[in-house]
């Protein structure tokens, strides 16, 4: 009998072979189909990159506005399913409401012609396009008002934000907003990609796929712990406490949300850019104090735990972006799927070209030879 070696949560074992994106986590490096992060954060916009994870090359100019044009004219969702909102509870997290909804939509598109490009592109437009909306409308409906429509004239990213609250967003907030996509889109096989591609090689359809990945990503573990930052940050109060509240935190052995990551042992990439994008928004809308919080935790955990290569990753400051955004803490995971959706999308497509269903064998440590005990001896 052959022994397999046990890998708890899989690490190190590859699950796929994907042209996606790559990491070198040795010397913080992240490129979406071959191009550097910091490339696309400075010179595309989110759907731009959207398209190249998915198709995997960089449109033309007519190719994109023709993906931007789709998209645009089909962001608004069936009545039935804001009807379907209104019944969730207001106490409901929005990632469990984003899950059921992305469920839902595919009651609505239940044909899988998964051979067929058409229906895969329409697919695709439709989640992406479809996805903010959902989570901007449960944003107004848990607080008792009707759902904000989707204005044509305004791109992916100023859209949503003026979906929230029925304001034009200030273009540097928009800008700031689409690169904080680009930079949660896609980061090879994390936990809530593993997800998805495992539900599509079942050949299910994408609407499952994605509320497979939802409901992996709202994880604390995963796409939950940006929100966990902040109110580490609100706990700790000041800078002054931020020194005992590490020391407390390694001689429990309690995990410190936003530092440490199992692929970089470096800064992640992507928090050197949301640091930056998080200093054009105090310079321009005022100072945040959790700033100086979050700079001296960050001082702190290198001194105590740089050696171990436990540095910042991406939850440590994506959450103090979108709080001076003014953005709800518990809506930071939901943004996070808005991004990672196309991602998941471009993973979906790439599992159908040469698609076997995921079936994974398991270590056995259990009893062998048990006698049934009738239950009357029990």
């Amino acid at each position: 009998m052959m022994v397999c070696e046990y890998k708890p949560g899989l690490e190190g074992i590859p699950a796929a072979q994907s042209s996606i994106s790559y990491v070198d986590g040795q010397k913080g490096i992240l490129e979406y189909r071959g191009i550097r992060i910091e490339e696309l954060a400075e010179k595309s916009t989110f759907l731009e990159t959207a398209y190249l994870l998915i198709w995997g090359e960089l449109p033309s100019k007519e190719e994109l506005e023709t993906f931007e044009y789709e998209v645009r004219y089909h962001r608004r969702i069936k009545y039935r399913i804001r009807d379907m909102m209104k019944c969730f509870p207001e106490s409901g997290h929005p990632m469990d409401a984003l899950q059921a909804s992305a469920a839902a939509l595919g009651l609505f598109y239940s044909l899988r012609d998964l051979h067929n490009p058409v229906y895969i592109r329409e697919s695709v437009v439709r989640l992406i396009a479809t996805i903010p909306t959902m989570v901007a409308a449960f944003q107004l409906m848990r607080k008792g008002n009707d759902p904000v429509r989707p204005r044509d004239d305004l791109d992916y990213s100023a859209n949503f934000l003026y979906m929230l609250d029925e304001k034009e967003p200030d273009p540097l907030m928009a800008r700031v907003f689409d690169i904080c996509l680009i930079l949660q889109v896609e980061h090879t096989m994390n936990a809530s990609t593993f997800s998805a591609r495992v539900t599509a090689s079942t050949l299910t359809d994408p609407y499952a796929v994605v509320a497979s990945a939802v409901g992996t990503l709202g994880g604390p573990l995963h796409g939950g712990a940006n929100e966990e930052v902040i109110q580490m940050l609100e706990k700790i109060g000041s800078v002054e406490n931020v020194r005992p509240y590490i020391e407390h935190c390694l001689e429990t052995k309690s995990k410190i949300m936003g530092f440490g990551h199992r692929v970089y042992k470096v800064k992640d990439p992507r928090a050197i850019i949301l640091q930056g994008l998080a200093e054009q928004l105090f310079e321009k809308f005022g100072h945040d104090k959790f700033y100086d919080i979050a700079l001296e935790m960050e001082r702190v955990v290198e001194e105590k735990l740089g050696s171990k290569g436990i540095y910042p990753n991406i939850d440590f400051y994506s959450g103090l972006v979108y709080r001076k955004m003014g953005i709800p803490t518990d809506l930071f995971t939901p943004i996070f799927a808005i991004a990672r959706v196309a991602g998941w999308l471009a993973h979906w497509k790439e599992q159908l070209a040469e698609n076997r269903i995921f079936r994974p064998t398991q270590v056995y440590n259990g009893l062998h030879e048990v006698t049934y005990t009738p239950i009357d001896q029990r």
